[in-house]
């Protein structure tokens, strides 16, 4: 493939900022929904391991968005997952996350701009313009001659005060940066995208999230120079030699697959798409459910429960006794199952509110309350350290955590807890992974390209679960 070819083929640009809370996101959504409306494909990306903003960049594009996460996913994978998904498309638009320099280390190996640089792509810099003028340019300055291979190629101004401050901070930054203004947005008049906790409220709870996206991509086409943007893009220098599209081994094929059950709605809504096609790659077929919808769970052989707010539906959730009632008894039965934070709370006893104590499914030895502080918050690492229907003893798994709620109530065995918290916070005395019966509980996030023994495991469990229902014995 020529260069030209390629960079056509894999045009995108990596949005970054000074800082979290910039306007980076709200930014990004504008972009990628204005290119879209104007009819063009427009693949999206989100760095890092967050669920809520790829959920908005998901909605305002129509595809799934891919998280890039050098932390969790090794090189090789990043390029293939780049590579695969933005093939075909006319750009990629990729979010990044806190500042463009942060980073769990003093090196970057995990900042927004290491992966711009990996990816070869063009960086628009967001910069929050309030209460400064031409000290931004020596900021802008700082952050284009840290790393000279980062290559900002255009800033967008946001929160700006009127048309004299946009002048002052526009010339101030083209004269001595050398680096074009791509547009300047308003201080908005009204919040589109309130935030719940630290990021965006998920679009699952909104029956306004369109209106959200079209108002974005109105800001867009008024304040930002898409034509401008649209040739930064095309100076993708992308190189795809090195990429490895990761998919998991199929199993061996018995028959139908294994109905793989996905709790999927408001109250849990935290699924990686890499997560959902690798366990259909590896054999499995989705089912989703909800219960918040339906009375009882379908006739499954596996089920996983994703992250997500069940505290904010924790009333439904007590109510449909029914549909907990059928979880505990295919439990019981040996049903296998995969839950992750949500998910956790939602095996557990009870949630206990401000407002009241809520049954949950009643699974775990557990009882859950709720701070108003992160009680675990960033990347984890657990060695698996108990046997468990999932990973190997000894196996590392690199994951993240992010949750305000609290284990109230603790009455398990030690011997349950599968993970020893190498890095993180866990469930209780820094282990995680819960193991009762098939199931395996864990606050930590585990992301299918970084962990590609997962859904082969869950499969695998799947297939052993159905062959014991219909009284064939497992090879």
């Amino acid at each position: 493939m020529s260069a030209t070819a390629m960079s056509h083929r894999h045009a995108g640009m990596v949005i970054g900022a000074l800082r979290g809370g910039s306007g980076k996101t709200i930014i990004s959504i504008g972009i990628a929904a204005a290119l879209t409306a104007d009819g063009l494909a427009v693949a999206p990306f989100k760095k890092g391991p967050d669920y809520i903003d790829a959920g908005w960049l998901a909605l305002a594009t129509g595809r799934s968005c891919y998280n890039l996460d050098t932390y969790l996913i090794d090189t090789p994978a990043i390029l293939g997952s780049f590579a695969a998904h933005s093939a075909g498309c006319d750009l990629a638009v990729v979010e990044g996350n806190r500042g463009l320099y942060d980073c769990i280390d003093t090196h970057g190996h995990t900042s927004t701009a290491e992966l711009a640089k990996l990816l070869r792509l063009p960086l628009l810099l967001v910069i929050d313009g309030t209460k400064t003028t031409r000290t931004m340019a020596a900021v802008v300055s700082g952050c284009s001659q840290f790393d000279p291979a980062v290559r900002i190629r255009g800033v967008v101004l946001n929160r700006v005060a009127g048309s004299r401050h946009e002048s002052i901070l526009r010339r101030s930054i083209e004269e001595h940066c050398g680096i074009p203004v791509v547009g300047a947005v308003p201080k908005l008049s009204r919040q589109s995208f309130p935030e719940r906790h630290m990021g965006l409220v998920p679009t699952w709870e909104h029956d306004w999230a369109r209106e959200a996206v079209a108002a974005a991509a109105e800001m867009a086409r008024r304040h930002l120079d898409l034509a401008a943007l649209r040739r930064m893009a095309a100076e993708s220098a992308f190189d795809p030699s090195g990429a490895e599209i990761r998919v998991p081994p199929p199993e061996a094929a018995l028959g139908d697959p294994p109905r793989i059950g996905v709790l999927r709605d408001a109250a849990f809504q935290f699924y990686y798409p890499e997560n959902l096609e690798a366990l259909t790659a590896a054999g499995g077929r989705l089912c989703f459910t909800s219960p918040l919808e339906s009375e009882t769970l379908p006739d499954l052989d596996a089920l996983y429960i994703g992250g997500g707010f069940p505290e904010t539906h924790a009333e439904v959730l007590a109510g449909n006794a029914p549909f907990r009632q059928r979880l505990r008894a295919m439990v019981a039965e040996g049903l296998p199952v995969y839950a992750e934070c949500g998910g956790l709370m939602y095996l557990g006893e009870k949630l206990v509110l401000e407002h009241g104590t809520f049954e949950m499914a009643g699974i775990l030895p557990l009882v859950f309350g709720f701070a108003r502080r992160p009680q675990g918050h960033g990347y984890t690492v657990v060695k698996v350290v108990r046997p468990n229907p999932y990973f190997a003893v000894g196996a590392e798994l690199k994951g993240h955590e992010f949750h305000y709620s609290r284990v109230l109530e603790w009455r398990g065995d030690a011997a349950d807890l599968a993970y020893a918290m190498v890095r993180g916070n866990g469930i209780v005395e820094s282990r995680d992974g819960l193991c009762h019966r098939n199931v395996l509980a864990t606050f930590t996030h585990l992301h299918a390209l970084g962990t590609p023994a997962w859904a082969p495991a869950l499969v695998r469990n799947a297939r052993d679960f159905r062959r014991k229902k219909n009284g064939r014995p497992t090879p």
